[in-house]
């Protein structure tokens, strides 16, 4: 298992669009991929999971990855985050 720290940079934070793209992604992989806010740790493969969070701007979030391809799919949801989820705000 891998893991990385991440922060939400985007404006409207891990709102319904945004954790639509993540779980598009985060299906596009074999690895089991997680996203943990403190204690709580959801799949990020559900959207309801990840919209459970309720990750607003500023949020300090872990993505875990472990499988087959868990490094590919922990940088491209990375990408993702750090990309503001293809928001321009």
């Amino acid at each position: 298992m891998i893991a990385a720290d991440v922060i939400i940079v985007n404006k409207l934070g891990l709102h319904a669009r945004a954790a639509s793209r993540l779980v598009n992604c985060a299906s596009g992989f074999a690895a089991e991929i997680e996203i943990v806010r403190g204690t709580r740790s959801v799949n990020a493969k559900s959207i309801m999971g990840v919209l459970t969070l309720a990750a607003a701007l500023g949020t300090e979030l872990v993505i875990e990855a472990d499988g087959p391809d868990e490094q590919q799919a922990l940088e491209a949801v990375v990408a993702l985050f750090q990309d503001r989820f293809g928001e321009d705000e």
